[in-house]
């Protein structure tokens, strides 16, 4: 009887592993977890790159500041720009200051308007772009208090336009993870069902192992060992596959897409340019998903084996 018992055992040299090492459940549930691990990635590599951007977008943002002059009936309006860049260039913290053209101005305007219109004839108001040195140090204040004698002048400092791309970016990031704990989610009940399958496939194997007086510790070891191999494997080939994707993807967009668009690309995700800190965020995925791999598997093999005993 005892015999019988033992033969049920694989055999393997020395050592056998009780869940086979090439099973139709490990092969499926290593691509399942390579495809879930290649989503995480991905998913976390565009939350970096819009995190990223959204920096970069502030930063360029507050550093800039536009003065309008709205024609006024009187008033010339080439001398009301030369004082504002005046005024500009005196205070303290800036860097520059420049009034854009009539020629850039209907540039401007043509998104709203249409191109090929002469808007010559057309009082429209007009701007001074004000680059700052440093935006802790400029004196915000006293510009605004010198434009007032400039009739028609007002001061935009972008910080609604800063709230707004705070908050976009805020959403897109906060999106994105939570799209990463469905995927967690996702890839924690794959992982229950896996092992539970190949608990019920060595049903035999395990009665066995009780019967020679292995533990119950033993055999969650045994499958924590298998499932954790599984998880490294599948997590290194999504982690590949993701920072190959951002790399094909930066690589065609500018060729695909119409410039117009590739731009806009280009402000989201900044040309999809993971960097070093990228790089190491998706590799994180690889020890994450692998020890969520094991400990899933674990956990599942303690609590089938006290359901079972």
């Amino acid at each position: 009887m005892i015999r019988q018992l033992l033969s049920l055992l694989p055999r393997r040299g020395g050592a056998a592993p009780i869940v086979p090492e090439k099973s139709v459940a490990g092969r499926t549930l290593l691509l399942l977890i390579t495809i879930m691990a290649f989503l995480s990635a991905v998913t976390l590599g565009g939350v970096v790159l819009v995190q990223k951007s959204a920096i970069a977008w502030s930063a360029d943002v507050g550093r800039e500041l536009t003065i309008q002059i709205r024609p006024v009936e009187g008033e010339v309006m080439e001398s009301n720009l030369r004082t504002a860049v005046s005024l500009a260039q005196s205070t303290p913290g800036v860097s520059g200051a420049r009034a854009l053209t009539i020629e850039e101005s209907q540039a401007l305007l043509e998104p709203w308007l249409g191109a090929g219109l002469d808007l010559s004839a057309i009082a429209i108001p007009r701007l001074v772009v004000v680059q700052l040195a440093d935006p802790v140090d400029a004196d915000i204040e006293q510009l605004q208090r010198n434009l007032q004698a400039v009739r028609g002048a007002s001061l935009d400092t972008h910080a609604a336009w800063r709230q707004q791309l705070n908050t976009m970016a805020g959403t897109i990031v906060l999106s994105g993870l939570l799209v990463l704990g469905l995927i967690g989610v996702a890839t924690v009940l794959a992982i229950v069902f896996a092992t539970r399958g190949a608990m019920a496939s060595n049903r035999e194997i395990v009665d066995v192992l009780h019967f020679i007086g292995a533990s119950n510790r033993f055999i969650a070891g045994e499958f924590q060992g298998r499932f954790l191999s599984i998880g490294l494997q599948g997590g290194l080939l999504g982690a590949v596959l993701a920072v190959l994707f951002f790399a094909l993807v930066g690589a065609a967009a500018g060729s695909v897409l119409p410039s117009e668009a590739t731009a806009q690309m280009g402000v989201l995700f900044g040309q999809f340019f993971l960097g070093w800190d990228g790089i190491a965020f998706i590799a994180a995925v690889v020890p994450v998903i692998a020890a969520l791999t094991a400990i899933t598997s674990r956990v599942t093999v303690r609590r089938y084996l006290g359901e079972a005993s």
